[in-house]
Order: C-alpha cells, then structure tokens, then sequence
C-alpha cells in the first residue's frame, strides 16, 4: 500500500514537474482505451510533439472518459478547460450536418476512397464546416467499416432485414438507410446494445469489427454480414484559444505531429480490424453459434441499390448537399 502511494505521488510530481518545465500544457481528452487505434494514435502524438516542441509543450492524454465524455468535451474545448478530443462524427452533425456524409451507405468503395474525400477538397469544405463553429480542425481518424449481425436470420439480400429491429446511433442517415430495407431502426445508446440484444429488445446490429468483438456483440448474434456498408471514424479538433496562443513554430509543430499521427492510427485501425474479425471467425468455428456470411458481387450491389435510394433525401444544403455527396463519389 505504502509502495502505491509512493508510486502515485511520484508520478504526480513527475507530471507537475514536466509542466512545469514546458510553456504550454495540452491535455487530450478522449473516452477509449489506450490500446485501441484512437487511444495508440493519441499516444503516438504525445511523444511526436513533445519531440517536435523541444519540451515546450507538455502533452497530457486521459483516456476513457477520464476528463470528459464525448457529449460535454466539445463544451470543454470551447471553454479551453481541455486542449484537445477526437469525437465519432455524430457528436457535430447537429451544428454541422454536413458530416453526416460518413454515414451514407455504400458512398465509398473501400478505405483508400475514404481517405481520398478526407484528405481531399470534399474533407477540407467539411473542416471548414467545423472550423466556422469556433474549433480548430486537426484531422480525420478511422475506426473502421461497419458489418451487419442479427439474431433472426441471415442477412444476405436487402429483403432478409424485413421488419427486423436494428439499434442505431442517433442519425437521419442511418434511419432511413434501414427504413430503406424495411427495417426498423432504433436509437439507443452504444452502452446498453449488448444487453438489448440478450433480451430480444432488438434483433441485429451495425458496427465495426472492433465494436462487436470488444463488446460481444457476436455472443448474442446468429448471424453475422461482412457487408463494410457504412465508415465510422472521428475528427480531431482542438481548442482555437489554445491554438491561437501558441507561437508559429509551434503551430507548425503541431501540424506536422498531427499528419504522422494520422499515419500512424490508419496503420492502427486497419491492423486492429483485421485481427479482430480474425478472432470473431475462431469463435464462430469454435462454438458453431455464429455462421459468418461473406456478400457476393450479386448480393453487395442488391444492398447498395437498395439503400442509396436515400441519397437524395439529403441533397438540400442544410442537410449534407448534393455537390458534396456527388464530390466524395468521384
């Protein structure tokens, strides 16, 4: 006991010490793991701008909601009370519904296309977006494509999600992308999905890979699509107080740690969800509960014809924007 008091109190003085030693203090809030692509990345770009920075800025990360959840950091970035986040999309698209463009079905081909829009004129429209909002846009970071699962039967063509109740995010897009196949899409919180899906509250699930095999999904679900129909990924803001006072040279520094940051969590991401669906396919061999179905070419353009039907529901400006949505398809 005496040994992690010990221990705490030194690693206080250490991070007292080190901030003090620095000009600025960044501290990084975001609600994940340090092990998962967002929480490796934001480690990487700890140690790449204190590098960068000579010690000028002494980068303090807090995982797992440490700080703030995802819904109150934005407030906390305004204030300058934390430095910087990584929120999912949705928490934007109320003031910036434009990014609400991720989550249109089948928009991209493949993850080479998202980072092509993201790095690209349709990406740099959506940070101004953001930015005119009083944030300064840092970049886009994956997770990963979404998956279909359900508990009622196989989902291969575009009738088998028939009257089957699937939770979603709060998003237009997402709500009529299953009122297209005839589902009935539910709102409700990502904490509460593995239990509903116990309980026969909701039938089946949208996520990625990482998303179902941290949490389970695939214990409570029969059936399991490889469809990649939707992107889920995060923007990296941070607090324009805090930007704004940092002298030029470290605004570079900011900059490039940043880009290699960015790097380094697509590394990240595609790694992890390759290893993960790895291991949702041991369990489904191993247990026999779960049969994984791979779309063919035939099924995979059923899908998509029937779900980007939706796209011109959100053509009007304040919505996403047909010129955007046209952009990011080519």
């Amino acid at each position: 006991m005496v040994k992690k008091i010990l221990l705490s109190t030194v690693l206080a003085v250490s991070m007292s010490t080190s901030a003090a030693a620095a000009d600025f203090v960044l501290k990084f809030s975001h609600v994940v793991s340090e092990n998962t692509p967002k929480g490796k990345a934001a480690l990487f770009f700890e140690k790449r701008l204190e590098e960068l920075s000579k010690g000028k800025i002494d980068v303090q990360i807090y995982p797992n909601s440490q700080l703030y959840k995802d819904k109150a950091v934005l407030k906390a970035i305004k204030l300058n009370s934390v430095q910087m986040a990584c929120p999912s999309f949705s928490k934007f698209t109320k003031t910036v519904p434009q990014l609400a463009i991720f989550d249109l079905p089948f928009l991209f081909k493949d993850m080479n296309h998202v980072h092509k829009v993201q790095d690209g004129e349709v990406g740099q429209k959506l940070k101004d977006l953001v930015s005119a909002k009083g944030f300064v846009v840092l970049d886009y970071w994956d997770n990963a494509f979404k998956q279909l699962s359900s508990a009622k039967k196989a989902l291969l063509m575009p009738d088998d999600a028939k009257g089957q109740k699937f939770r979603i995010m709060s998003s237009k897009v997402l709500e009529a992308q299953f009122k297209a196949v005839g589902a009935n899409p539910q709102v409700m919180p990502f904490s509460e999905v593995y239990s509903a899906l116990q309980q026969g509250v909701i039938d089946g699930q949208e996520n990625t890979n990482s998303n179902i095999y941290t949490k389970k999904f695939y214990e409570v679900q029969k059936d399991m699509t490889l469809s990649n129909h939707g992107y889920l990924g995060y923007l990296v803001v941070m607090s324009k107080k805090f930007y704004d006072s940092l002298p030029k040279d470290l605004q570079e520094a900011v900059n490039t740690a940043i880009k290699d940051a960015t790097a380094k969590e697509r590394e990240y991401a595609a790694q992890l969800d390759k290893e993960q669906l790895d291991k949702i396919k041991e369990y489904a061999k191993k247990s026999g509960k779960l049969t994984i179905h791979e779309l063919d070419d035939k099924q995979k353009a059923a899908w998509r014809a029937s779900m980007e039907k939706i796209y011109p529901e959100f053509y009007d400006n304040d919505k996403i924007g047909k010129d955007l949505i046209e952009a990011a398809k080519k």
